[in-house]
Formats: structure tokens, sequence, C-alpha cells
């Protein structure tokens, strides 16, 4: 029997967006217009303006063709010293489909003690019927314990294009092994949380779903989407109790569960690997990265009782 993993079932088109950018109407330099604009140009399907505290619907650009997500930032400091902070993406669907949140309504900046008393953010969010994603943990200071104190948060970062090319920070999927292995449903998101233009166009993810913000949001809630700097995934799936990828010419791929790979493969425009999942495990996922040294994302492939019951036989 094989399994995909959601990213990889479907007839449905995998569409290139990014669900997290700035513009002028926050604390970017760009208008709204010019930030669509750079991102149709690049080929992009879709895009949410997240500015901060500020909700959108807004579509600035029609005549660009870009679909544009229901979205926002929002935030609540906690003590310093030093930037510590929970950020959370607010994603949502077309109005008519249940979005509570207005166009243009504000929200303000919450001083909290703890990240788990930013839960009133989180229930903010999913009353509203819109998506909520945790952003930039190690920008934001954050521990794996302060995201799981999260409870619901289905999304995270694990790469932040704006804070990889500012901060050296949130390249590498911080954190998301610990959380997966606490027992959390956490799918990746690669972003570019971009203020600058230099910062747009580096993180993406590639999500199987149709182009409206509902289906979009759908398929992210199943983790139908894989996250990318630039190589592509075309498949990830378990088979005869074997994990199979295969993939865009590429120069390493790496089997993951917790922080040590199962097996990494080197090798010059490799497009393909596979390895049996260590006993035991309730996960794996793959992440690969090309000659120019940028990566992928698979989103996990889970483990559960009923798969190592019948491994045994």
């Amino acid at each position: 029997m094989i399994v995909h993993q959601a990213a990889f079932e479907g007839k449905a088109p995998l569409l290139k967006g990014n669900l997290h950018t700035h513009t002028t109407r926050s604390d970017a330099i760009s208008s709204p217009e010019t930030v669509i604009g750079q991102y149709a140009a690049m080929g992009y399907d879709f895009l949410a303006l997240t500015d901060h505290r500020l909700y959108n619907y807004q579509n600035f650009a029609p005549e660009s063709g870009l679909l544009i997500l229901p979205g926002m930032e929002l935030d609540a400091n906690l003590p310093g010293p030093g930037c510590h902070c929970v950020h959370l993406v607010s994603l949502g669907p077309e109005k008519e489909r249940g979005n509570r949140f207005e166009q243009d309504q504000a929200f303000e900046s919450l001083s909290v003690s703890s990240a788990q008393e930013a839960l009133p953010l989180v229930r903010a969010i999913e009353e509203a019927g819109n998506l909520p994603i945790f952003c930039h943990p190690e920008w934001s200071g954050n521990t794996a314990q302060e995201i799981l104190s999260l409870p619901d948060i289905s999304l995270m970062e694990i790469w932040n294009s704006g804070c990889v090319v500012e901060n050296g920070l949130d390249a590498h999927a911080a954190y998301w092994d610990e959380v997966l292995c606490a027992g959390r449903r956490m799918y990746g998101v690669a972003s570019d949380d971009g203020h600058h233009p230099y910062q747009n166009g580096l993180g993406f993810v590639k999500v199987r779903a149709e182009k409206t913000p509902s289906a979009i949001l759908d398929a992210l809630r199943r983790g139908a989407f894989y996250a990318s700097c630039g190589p592509e995934i075309y498949d990830f799936y378990l088979e005869d109790d074997k994990a199979v990828l295969f993939c865009s010419p590429v120069e390493v791929i790496r089997f993951r569960h917790f922080r040590v790979p199962y097996v990494e493969r080197r090798g010059n425009g490799i497009m393909g690997h596979q390895t049996a999942p260590v006993k035991g495990t309730n996960y794996i996922r793959a992440e690969v990265m090309d000659a120019q040294g940028r990566m992928a994302w698979t989103n996990p492939l889970f483990l559960d009782e009923k798969y190592w019951q019948r491994a045994k036989k």
C-alpha cells in the first residue's frame, strides 16, 4: 500500500504562494501595488498581505492576476532582555465563507508575561474563521516549549527570508522536530516576511489546491503543501515500510526524525532516495538542498501505532 503525503495527492494544481508579506500599510518600504507586482512578475499564484495588526482583503493590483489571501500579523511582547515575543500570521477565507474580520480592522499589540498568555490572540484568530501560523521562532526568542504552550496551532515558519537575510535566523526549521516529537502535528511553512524588495521571493509554499482563499486554507490545514527556497519536490510517500522521495536535481537529500537524519545522500544532481523509518518514531520528513544551497522541506508523514503494527507483520 502506498500512502502519499497530502501535497502529492489529488488532481488540484500546485500553487506557488507567499503567506507573510508587508507593505507601506505597516512598516515596509514598498506599496501594496508594488509588492503585488513584484510577486506576480516572479510567477506566484497567490499572496497574503499581512501587515501588522491591520486586516486586509483588498487586491490593490487586480490586473496582476495574483490571488490575495485575507490576512494580517498579530503580536504579543514578552519580558526582555532583548527581543522576546509571539508573532502570529492570521489567514482567512473569503468574507462570504465565514471570515469575521473586517477590511482595515485594527488591533493593538499585547504585553504578556508568558507565551501562554498570548492564547487570546490564537482564539481571536480561530473564532474569526482564520488560521494561525507561528512566525519566526528564533528571531522572536522563542523555545519549543513556548510554541507547544499555544494549543491548536498547526503551522509554523521553518524559513523566514527577512530573518535569514538580516539576522541569520530562522533558516533551518528551528524547533520543528522537537515540537513534532512532542506529539504536535505541525506543518512547516517557508515565508518571506519581506519589508524590503530584496527579501521577497526567497521562500515560498507550493499548495495543492484550487485558486481560491478557502481552498488554499483547507489545504494548509491538511498539510497539503511543501515549503521551498527553490528545489521542487515531486512526491513523498510510504510504500512497503519505506519512505520514498522524488525531487528536482539536488546535491543533498536527508530524511529526518528529531535532529539526527536517518540517512543523508549526497551527489551531483540526485533526484530521489528512500529509507526505512526507525522503529517507534512518530513521523518522518525529508529535506533537500541544491547546488546553490537552497533548501526545500516536505511536511511529515505521520507514523501512528497502526503503521507500526502493520510493519511487524
